[in-house]
């Protein structure tokens, strides 16, 4: 399966989220983080480059990384992974 296939059944299962399976969609964002793991061949317009290129050197991180980052970030920010909080008003074990 291509990457634009991939693309094609993420943004239909976008379009019609309430009616798809639990199971049918971690089947295709395990697909999609085959990719994102091989993030080096995906190609990206210049606009996009440059904008990734400005977050990988803000965050010091390598372009691969920034794409992990960016992508894992979106998934929490749409409820497709949870969302790690830290407990601020918890007690300490004394350990940083």
């Amino acid at each position: 399966m291509t990457s634009g296939d991939i693309a094609a059944l993420l943004e239909d299962a976008a379009k019609r989220i309430d009616e798809i399976s639990t199971r049918d969609l971690q089947i295709m964002l395990r697909r999609a983080a085959l990719l994102v793991r091989n993030a080096g061949s995906i190609t990206l317009d210049d606009h996009t480059e440059e904008a990734l290129r400005n977050v990988s050197s803000e965050l010091v991180l390598t372009r691969e990384d920034a794409i992990r980052y960016i992508v894992r970030e979106w998934m929490e920010q749409n409820t497709y992974l949870p969302v790690h909080e830290l407990d601020e008003d918890g007690d300490v074990d004394g350990t940083a």
